[in-house]
């Protein structure tokens, strides 16, 4: 007796694509930016620094940098970016395409 099964092999279904989650490194004012950065690079090069004084002990410092940081130091230099260019620069989607292109003045939010 021949049988044969007649079933079609279900082929595996993705998820439909979804905007990647937007990331805002960007602080609220400039110097508050630049604060952040002071202390995240004191935390790390005082950590360094202070080895041969007080010990590798000192070294747990430098994690704590990564809170000041909000991330790694390229994360604040995105930050610092984004936060110099808020509110002057937009991002414009027209058919799969982005573009940067200045705000208009009156477009603004005030600052």
């Amino acid at each position: 007796m021949n049988t044969t099964n007649a079933v079609k092999p279900v082929k595996p279904t993705r998820p439909a694509p979804s905007a990647p989650p937007e990331r805002n490194f960007a602080s609220k004012s400039v110097p508050r930016h630049l604060a952040r950065g002071a202390v995240g690079f004191g935390l790390i090069i005082g950590s360094i620094v202070l080895v041969p004084v007080a010990g590798p002990a000192t070294l747990l410092a430098a994690p704590l940098a990564l809170i000041a940081f909000r991330g790694c130091p390229t994360c604040w230099m995105v930050g610092l970016a984004q936060t110099v260019s808020r509110g002057r620069l937009e991002r414009q989607c027209t058919d799969g395409v982005c573009t940067i292109a200045k705000t208009h003045p009156a477009a603004r939010a005030p600052e």
